[in-house]
């Protein structure tokens, strides 16, 4: 009669004491370390993003001085190339100044004589030499040659076109000896100062509010993140202000989310913002905490 087996030899492999591979062990440590790094990359990732609001919709914006001529004449010199620094009373060109020197000498010449002629018949009033009328004559005669006078030298002074503001120039049009007429754009400056005009999304502006601290990623230069703080919010959406407004009242309506322009201000120094021009993409981080 055979001897029955024991008890041990009956139960599963894994309950007999089976020890697991150590092949197995290895991938089961693993996929709990990745398991644990994720969950504290993602922690991370939502503590140092919690209460901050980015786009992608944003770009340089500044101010571009336009710079056209107030006479007609040929220009004589032009001291500037494109994209050079200027700084603001630089003179960048000059119109032929010959013709308007000519009309200031004889604009001078015409109101010194009327000045003249008003002393003589002033002194004759009290003799009664000459008439009352004869003095308004002289006094009006005086007050036009004054006038063709501060003509002549504002025409004169047009001759040397003058930077308006501290900036690099653009669009530059004009060469030496080419004929401009009054008005024709000769070349533009664009001020050193710029913004970020951030476009965020509606539901983004929840918290948003002026003074707010910002980081500006530029994409040209990555890696360099300049501050800046919240300016303003435009008093309206940016589809309302386009050249045709949707008519939300006609047709069917669907919906969309709408975006606002947000004016963000560095706060670095002129000397960071030298490479810095307006239409270069960015990408803000508000901080709405």
């Amino acid at each position: 009669m055979s001897t029955p087996p024991p008890a041990a030899a009956l139960r599963p492999a894994t309950e007999a004491g089976a020890t697991v591979s150590p092949w197995r062990r290895r991938k089961i440590i693993l996929a709990v370390a990745a398991f644990i790094l994720l969950a504290a990359g993602a922690g991370v990732y939502y503590i140092l993003n919690r209460g901050w609001e980015s786009t992608d919709d944003a770009f340089i914006e500044g101010h571009i001085v336009e710079m056209s001529s107030k006479l007609s004449n040929t220009v004589a010199e032009v001291a500037i190339d494109d994209n050079q620094l200027v700084k603001k009373g630089q003179i960048l060109v000059r119109i032929d100044p010959r013709d308007y020197q000519v009309a200031l000498n004889e604009a001078q010449a015409n109101f010194d004589k009327a000045q003249s002629d008003l002393k003589r018949i002033t002194s004759l009033i009290p003799s009664n030499a000459v008439s009352r009328q004869d003095l308004d004559a002289a006094r009006a005669a005086r007050d036009v040659a004054q006038s063709r006078l501060d003509r002549a030298k504002l025409d004169l002074g047009y001759t040397e076109i003058r930077a308006e503001a501290d900036g690099r120039i653009t669009r530059k049009n004009v060469e030496p000896g080419s004929y401009v007429e009054v008005g024709q754009v000769l070349f533009a400056v664009v001020p050193v100062r710029v913004w970020v005009l951030a476009n965020f999304k509606e539901t983004q502006l929840t918290h948003m509010h002026a003074g707010q601290f910002a980081l500006l990623y530029i994409d040209a230069y990555p890696g360099r993140p300049l501050r800046g703080h919240v300016d303003s919010l435009q008093d309206g959406t940016g589809a309302r202000f386009s050249l045709l407004p949707p008519e939300n009242a006609t047709g069917n309506y669907v919906k969309v989310v709408q975006r606002v322009p947000v004016k963000i201000v560095f706060d670095e120094p002129d000397t960071a913002l030298a490479e810095l021009a307006p239409g270069i993409s960015v990408q803000p981080k508000v901080n709405v905490r």
